[in-house]
């Protein structure tokens, strides 16, 4: 074997083993974001957080965490603080580019603010709703409720089938709390993220589209229509464009009884998607 082919053959030996450790790893990251684990999470750091929280970062985050654009820091994953080690990164150097300060606490401090968007936003936004978390139900029967009773699926998707006019819920197990998704059927505006707030626009030879935003920013939108389709606007180009603060779901207050509630709740809860 000459000596550039045993360069090449260490290359591609380094490179595939760097490969296999950095998908390694890739995969323990999404195991350990996707957990629910509130017992790492004392009281006592929870209320410490929350008054720091308070003190500086309710002005722009907001009480319920979702007062930056499509950012809501009761829901993850949150892409550039998927784990505990990676929140308290953002918090202390931010992001001075797009507006964010770095925030100096001391590590009890810093432990609680962890403590308080992980769990405490969530709990508060239950407690103020006056929702009582549901104990787990049965699966199977709850799956038999959205595709049925509750007609789920005439506004969203899951694994492809059902319709595009609400947020696609293959994954929403993952990205969601039990109790998260509980107080969403209860309390469908409040519950609801600024980017999947519904919108419509009018561009200027008149055709109408409403959908929910994928994606937007100063000048221009992405949406994804009632009727499946991905569309870029510009905003200048519109005649108007507006977005409704009130969801189009209903609540499931008075239409399911606790027990259906709690059914439908384990099997949105067992929706983990595909990763």
């Amino acid at each position: 074997m000459t000596v550039v082919s045993t360069v090449r053959t260490v290359k591609r030996t380094a490179v595939g083993a760097a490969f296999t450790l950095a998908l390694a790893a890739s995969r323990l990251l999404a195991q350990n974001s996707t957990q629910d684990h509130p017992e790492q999470y004392p009281a006592a750091d929870v209320a410490v957080g929350s008054r720091v929280y308070n003190a500086t970062c309710v002005s722009c985050h907001g009480s319920t965490g979702a007062g930056v654009g499509s950012i809501d820091l009761r829901r993850g994953p949150l892409p550039r603080a998927m784990t505990d080690a990676a929140l308290r990164t953002v918090v202390t150097t931010g992001f001075p580019a797009s507006g964010m300060p770095a925030v100096r606490l001391d590590p009890n401090e810093l432990r609680g603010l962890v403590a308080f968007i992980r769990v405490g936003l969530e709990a508060n936004a239950t407690a103020n709703a006056g929702i009582v978390p549901l104990p787990p139900g049965d699966g199977a029967r709850g799956r038999i409720l959205f595709e049925g009773q509750g007609k789920c699926q005439s506004c969203h998707r899951v694994n492809d089938q059902g319709q595009y006019s609400g947020p696609d819920l293959t994954d929403v197990g993952r990205t969601h709390t039990a109790v998260a998704i509980q107080r969403a059927l209860l309390d469908p505006t409040g519950s609801m993220r600024p980017i999947d707030r519904p919108v419509r626009a009018v561009t200027r030879d008149g055709a109408v589209v409403t959908g929910h935003r994928l994606n937007e920013d100063t000048y221009t939108v992405q949406i994804l229509s009632d009727q499946g389709r991905l569309v870029s606007l510009v905003k200048a180009e519109l005649r108007t464009w507006s977005v409704s603060v009130t969801s189009p779901m209903p609540s499931y207050q008075d239409t399911l009884t606790p027990a259906e509630l709690a059914d439908v709740v384990t099997y949105l809860v067992s929706l983990k998607g595909s990763r």
